[in-house]
């Protein structure tokens, strides 16, 4: 049996990366699909390959900035599929980059709003319809910068991601009796376009890879898998964690 089969899921961020790749995992694993995303092109091909594939996904453009959005992607999934079990709120952005005494407020509160308080916003609306569907997982896409360490020049993208971990512990405890699961994941470099931007030069490139003990950074597809983990009943006593899928970063400063 498919890991995700009968189960309902949102993913955010859906358009590109460790979005993408996700859908397209989940979908495989028998889930039926509310993807979010800005941009209105990218949501239409990837529901097109997924129900090529023989999955169910239907697509929600808008801005996770807007509570409204956050609720109408519950209400999309519950009117399409009749619940949601599952959401995987992984949008977000660098927001700001640079000395910390020279960032616009604008760069500061960019990363905080889709980084953070998007994804407040969106579990208000996900965990009721969750919690009314018998229980289910909701996931945060962090990052292992904050977290085990940091970069300079990173100060709203760190702080943002670095929340996500102390709402995610918060959630979890608020809602495991409610049989809500809530976790963070946190990826090391990943073959994104967020990453070739955040690291635009081969020597940028090389630095990162060498902070891994295995020497590379991920494909979109390996966040994907860690992330269906979280999602699925295999992770069934897994909650309020920090995943580090980070390729051993950590261990290697």
């Amino acid at each position: 049996m498919a890991r995700l089969e009968n189960k309902v899921a949102i993913i955010t961020g859906a358009s590109a990366g460790i979005g993408r790749a996700s859908a397209l995992l989940f979908a495989r694993e028998g889930a039926k699909l509310v993807v979010g995303a800005r941009r209105q092109s990218e949501l239409d091909s990837l529901v097109a390959e997924i129900a090529a594939a023989g999955g169910e996904a239907v697509a929600l453009t808008g801005d996770v900035r807007s509570s409204a959005y956050a609720k109408a992607l519950v209400e999309k999934a519950v009117s399409t599929f009749g619940k949601l079990d599952i959401a995987f709120n992984n949008a977000g952005v660098l927001g700001g980059m640079g000395p910390t005494h020279e960032m616009s407020d604008e760069g500061w509160n960019e990363a905080i709003e889709i980084n953070l308080t998007a994804s407040f916003h969106a579990a208000q609306h996900q965990i009721p319809a969750i919690a009314a569907a018998g229980g289910g997982s909701v996931i945060f896409t962090s990052t292992m910068v904050g977290y085990s360490f940091s970069f300079p020049g990173t100060a709203a993208y760190s702080a943002s991601k670095a929340g996500l971990v102390g709402l995610t512990q918060a959630l979890a405890t608020e809602y495991g009796p409610q049989g809500v699961r809530v976790n963070a994941l946190l990826p090391g470099g990943t073959d994104t376009q967020m990453y070739r931007e955040m690291n635009n030069t081969a020597e940028a490139q090389n630095y990162i890879i060498g902070l891994h003990a295995l020497k590379r950074v991920a494909r979109p597809e390996e966040l994907a898998q860690a992330a269906l983990y979280l999602a699925s009943d295999d992770s069934s006593f897994v909650t309020g964690t920090a995943s580090l899928v980070d390729g051993g970063a950590s261990i290697t400063r």
